[in-house]
């Protein structure tokens, strides 16, 4: 059968364009309209606007006490360390020993005097040297050291107290609140407290320590506020959208957010608001519109809202460039085909042209020889 030569190669790109449309161009338009459906811009009525007064830059509030959570670094420091009586004594504890009739002129028995790494305690040479109180409660050390005193004055009356514990581990420094909401407190092991506020931390940490101290005491306070955030999305009109993740001091406003980011971007509309997640009337998160050009070029205190923690500040791209954008994502696949297929239909004709040339002139083509 003689072979069909394509006389117009337009039919080609028309094919190729035709195949295209119908495997993806429904589609592409189809997930482009949910797109605008889903991710549309929200009508700012009623409904949306609440009613009651929004702290704003002039009249900014103070927050509700502070929330411990993941992963906030705590300050923690024991103000009393007492071990649980009886306690029994180990080696660099802190003894106050006193004594009375003893030779107070020239050997007296009255201040500290430490336990050491072998477990006793040095009385001096006048009054036998050491004694040995590892293990003991501070009342069996009291008789041991007293007879060991009088054995050099023998009407001597000691006294001894725990003066400082060197066997329990102090609490003293950050402290972070691991993924699980607790934080470590070293051998005493380790207390939850995400959702807690310091004073509730405070009681929750003497709590758990009352199993091993004496009326334990300490002091809480936030070292690092790491858990409370708020956050900017810019709109690239099509091209993605860029979401930045900001510390909550508890002063920003939305003015404070956008200059934080560097100001609007260059595909950037006056179209912001803020969106807050928390219930009100209608029962959807606040929508908090944005007049920029009030708040910048103004002054007006009306929409520069003071931002709360989880706060989103929501700045929507030009409506001409997204549309740019689109129209350049759908045609760049039709421009490619076309491009291909025209640049294919044009080789063909220049093989087919150049052949005729050769023949034409004498030239002719050789097949080759099969063996």
């Amino acid at each position: 059968m003689p072979r069909r030569r394509f006389r117009n190669p337009l039919i080609l790109a028309v094919a190729a364009l035709a195949a295209l449309t119908g495997a993806t161009g429904c589609g592409s338009f189809h997930n482009a309209k949910n797109e605008r459906s889903c991710c549309k811009p929200p009508d700012f009525n009623c409904c949306t606007i609440p009613n009651t007064p929004v702290p704003k830059e002039l009249n900014k509030i103070s927050l509700p006490p502070y929330i411990v959570e993941t992963p906030d670094v705590l300050q923690i420091d024991a103000i009393r360390v007492i071990p649980l009586p009886p306690y029994r004594l180990e080696p660099l504890d802190v003894l106050y020993i006193s004594a009375e009739n003893v030779f107070q002129d020239r050997a007296p028995i009255n201040g500290l005097y430490p336990v050491d790494p072998d477990g006793t305690v040095n009385l001096g040479p006048t009054y036998g040297g050491t004694v040995r109180v590892a293990d003991m409660t501070t009342e069996e050390a009291q008789r041991v050291i007293q007879a060991k005193v009088r054995g050099a004055a023998p009407k001597a009356n000691v006294t001894v107290s725990l003066a400082q514990s060197r066997g329990v581990q102090q609490i003293s420094g950050q402290h972070i609140v691991r993924p699980d909401g607790t934080v470590g407190l070293g051998a005493y092991g380790s207390v939850y407290v995400a959702g807690l506020s310091l004073a509730q931390v405070k009681q929750a940490i003497e709590a758990h320590l009352s199993k091993y101290l004496y009326r334990p005491e300490v002091a809480v306070d936030v070292y690092a506020y790491n858990s409370k955030f708020y956050y900017v999305i810019t709109d690239f009109a099509g091209s993605g959208e860029q979401v930045a993740r900001l510390p909550h001091t508890g002063n920003e406003t939305v003015l404070d957010a956008v200059s934080l980011i560097g100001g609007l971007s260059a595909v950037s509309s006056k179209h912001i608001w803020v969106a807050r997640p928390a219930p009100v009337e209608c029962g959807n998160d606040q929508i908090l519109p944005v007049d920029w050009c009030g708040i910048t070029r103004k002054g007006e205190v009306k929409t520069n809202y003071q931002i709360f923690p989880g706060d989103r500040v929501y700045i929507l791209s030009q409506p001409l460039t997204k549309f740019d954008t689109y129209l350049a994502r759908v045609l760049s696949p039709v421009q490619r085909t076309l491009g291909v297929t025209l640049l294919g239909a044009s080789t063909v004709n220049q093989i087919r042209n150049s052949g005729r040339n050769g023949t034409n002139n004498g030239i002719g083509i050789v097949a080759p020889i099969l063996p």
